[in-house]
């Protein structure tokens, strides 16, 4: 494996564990995210919050942003590299391309929302000003396998606050 190959899934499997506590303390859909600088240092992570905050922009990868944001007392996130367990969505996308991230690092593929490639690709897009890197399925398979199994549970088991 590459020293690239390597980091990036030392860092997946640092979101994987998100995802799993998101899912474990607030019943949230396993989705994490944690934001790397440049030199290796965590600016920002977290997991899904959108169903415990009543906010529909609380994913995962907003909510590290976010952090990194107020970490660095700046809306540009130049240089970072955010690692996410599932495929970002449109809004996720566009507030990484505003952010000015480098790069984006996925694990599960989403054939149903994904903006990195699989339906729309809103990071590569030649009419922005900035593009973001994107290396997808990094641990995919743990990762879809983590989110079928949470959804499989929820529509088996008694329905709560859904």
């Amino acid at each position: 494996m590459t020293p690239i190959a390597d980091r990036d899934e030392r860092w997946m499997r640092h979101a994987l564990a998100l995802a799993a506590r998101g899912a474990r303390e607030d019943d949230e859909i396993p989705v994490g995210a944690v934001l790397v600088s440049a030199a290796g240092q965590v600016l920002g992570e977290g997991w899904n919050r959108n169903i415990t905050e009543h906010d529909p922009t609380a994913h995962a990868e907003i909510v590290a942003m976010r952090q990194a944001g107020f970490r660095l007392g700046n809306h540009r996130l130049t240089g970072c590299t955010l690692y996410v367990t599932l495929e970002p969505c449109a809004m996720c996308a566009m507030a990484m391309v505003h952010a000015r991230l480098a790069r984006v690092v996925f694990g599960a593929h989403d054939p149903k929302t994904g903006a990195a490639g699989s339906v729309f690709d809103l990071l590569g897009d030649p009419r922005h000003n900035h593009r973001v890197e994107v290396q997808g399925g990094v641990l995919g398979t743990e990762a879809g396998e983590r989110l079928r199994t949470w959804f499989r549970a929820r529509r088996t088991g008694p329905k709560e606050r859904r």
